[in-house]
C-alpha cells in the first residue's frame, strides 16, 4: 500500500479547515495537504445560494459560493495541495492515517494532523417522527445541495421544521428556487434565531406556528400532509408535498468514535484542551466539530487561531504539560462547553502569549436561561457573567489560566436560573 508524509494534515475543507491551511502556510509550514471527500473544496457555503458571507474575512457581502471560491483560491495561491474526492477512513496512533481515494486505499503520515469535520442536522428519523416514508422528506444542507447543485426543484409547497438560524436559509433558499412553503413549525415558544428573523416568514406570507411539532407525516409516493400538534394537544393537518427538517446539530465526529480519541458526551466531539489539542497530541480539532452550530465567519476565525497552536506544536514551542486538569459541570442545563480539559503547565509562566489567542470556554444551552456563570476553581470563583442567554446560541466566558495552575479541581456552574 502507498504510503505518504505532510507536516499537517487538515481533514474537511469547510471554513475552518481552509482558514487553518492557510494560516499555516502564511506562518511558513511547507507541506499543507487539505483533504475533502466532495469533488470540490469549500464545506457548506458552496450549498448556500445567498448572503450574508465574507465580512469578517474579505469585509464584502458575498454568496456562499463566491465565499467558497474566494477561500479555495486563496488557499490554492498560497500552496495548499488539495485531495479532493478522498475519505478518511481511519485514525490512527501518532497522526498516521488510513485514505480512500480514486486510486485506491493509500496511507498518509502528519506530524500533525487537524479535524474540521463540521456537523450535520439532525433527520427525520433521529426525531422519532411517525408517518409514512415518501418522498419529499430531507434536511436543510439536502435541500440546498439538491437546488444550489444539481439545479432540482425537490417540492413546491414543503413545511419548514425548525426556527434556527438554518431554518431561515431553508426558507432563503426556497425562495431562490420558486417554492412557497405552506409553514414553519417549531416546538419553542419563540423563534431560536434572533427575534427580528420572525420577521423573514411574515414578510414571504409562510406561516409561523410555535409551541407546535410535527405528529405524523401522511403519503404513499410523495409528502401529502403533516400532522402538527400545539402545545394545547390541539391537532391540525397542512396539505403539503415536502418536509424539510432543519437545526439540531451535531458533530460530524463518525470518524473519532471509530478512533482512539477521546469523545465528549455533551458535544458529541472531540475532547481537546485550550489549545484545541486532543487526547493524542499529534490530533487537533477545530470548527463546528466542536461547537455544532457556528456561524462560516466564526469558524473561519478559529481556523486561523488553531493553525497558530499547530504551528507553535510543530516547533515544539506549545507548554509541557504537567497535568490534565478536566472542566467539570452539576447544570444540566448547559448543553456542552469546549475546551473541556485545560493542559497545566510546568510553571505559570509557560501558558505564555499563546494562552491570549484563545476566546475562553465556549458554552451553548439547551433552553433560555437566567443567571451567575461561574467558572470555580476548587472553592473560589474565578471568572463570572450575568448570563442571559437563548437557546442554541454561544455564549463566551473567559478563562484566567494563570489563576489555575495550582488548582485541583475546576467546575462550570449556572446559579439563579429563571427560564424566559
Amino acid at each position: 500500500m502507498q504510503q505518504q508524509s505532510c507536516q499537517v494534515a487538515i481533514i474537511g475543507a469547510g471554513p475552518a479547515g481552509l482558514a487553518c491551511a492557510i494560516r499555516l502556510r502564511q506562518l511558513g509550514v511547507q507541506e499543507v495537504l487539505l483533504i475533502e471527500r466532495e469533488a470540490a473544496a469549500g464545506g457548506i457555503p458552496r450549498h448556500c445560494g445567498h448572503s450574508p458571507f465574507g465580512m469578517r474575512e474579505f469585509h464584502r457581502l458575498l454568496s456562499g459560493p463566491a465565499y467558497a471560491r474566494r477561500l479555495v483560491q486563496q488557499a490554492i495561491d498560497l500552496g495548499v495541495r488539495l485531495l479532493l474526492t478522498t475519505t478518511v477512513v481511519k485514525l490512527g496512533e501518532g497522526g498516521l492515517l488510513l485514505l480512500s481515494t480514486p486510486a485506491g486505499e493509500q496511507r498518509l503520515q502528519a506530524e500533525r494532523v487537524v479535524i474540521c469535520t463540521g456537523n450535520r442536522e439532525t433527520p427525520r428519523s433521529a426525531r422519532l417522527v411517525s408517518g409514512t416514508r415518501p418522498m419529499g422528506i430531507m434536511t436543510t444542507g439536502a435541500l440546498q445541495a439538491m437546488i444550489y447543485l444539481k439545479r432540482l426543484q425537490p417540492f413546491l409547497h414543503p413545511v419548514i421544521v425548525g426556527s434556527e438560524l438554518v431554518s431561515f436559509s431553508a426558507l432563503l433558499t426556497c425562495r431562490h428556487a420558486g417554492i412557497k412553503p405552506v409553514a414553519m413549525v417549531d416546538s419553542s415558544s419563540r423563534v431560536t434565531a434572533l427575534r427580528i428573523a420572525a420577521m423573514l416568514p411574515r414578510a414571504l406570507g409562510v406561516p409561523l406556528f410555535l409551541n407546535s411539532s410535527i405528529k405524523s407525516i401522511a403519503g404513499r409516493q410523495r409528502v401529502a400532509a403533516v400532522e402538527i400538534e400545539d402545545h394545547s394537544g390541539q391537532v391540525r393537518t397542512l396539505p403539503c408535498d415536502g418536509v424539510i427538517f432543519s437545526g439540531r446539530f451535531v458533530a460530524e465526529s463518525s470518524l473519532i468514535r471509530q478512533s482512539h480519541l477521546h469523545i465528549d458526551q455533551r458535544s458529541g466531539g472531540p475532547v481537546v484542551d485550550q489549545y484545541g489539542r486532543c487526547s493524542d497530541p499529534h490530533y487537533f480539532a477545530g470548527g463546528n466539530l466542536l461547537h455544532p452550530v457556528d456561524t462560516a465567519g466564526w469558524c473561519w476565525s478559529e481556523g486561523r487561531r488553531l493553525a497558530v497552536f499547530v504551528h507553535a506544536g510543530l516547533h515544539g514551542k506549545l507548554p509541557a504539560t504537567a497535568r490534565l486538569l478536566e472542566i467539570e459541570t452539576g447544570s444540566a442545563d448547559i448543553r456542552y462547553f469546549t475546551p473541556q480539559r485545560i493542559a497545566i503547565p510546568q510553571s505559570a509562566s509557560d501558558f505564555g502569549p499563546l494562552a491570549d489567542a484563545s476566546p475562553g470556554l465556549q458554552l451553548r444551552f439547551s433552553d433560555a436561561s437566567r443567571g451567575e456563570l461561574e467558572l470555580r476553581a476548587d472553592d473560589a470563583v474565578v471568572a463570572s457573567r450575568h448570563l442571559r442567554a437563548r437557546a442554541e446560541t454561544r455564549q463566551l466566558l473567559e478563562l484566567p489560566l494563570a489563576k489555575l495552575f495550582q488548582c485541583e479541581a475546576l467546575s462550570l456552574h449556572l446559579t439563579r436560573r429563571t427560564p424566559e
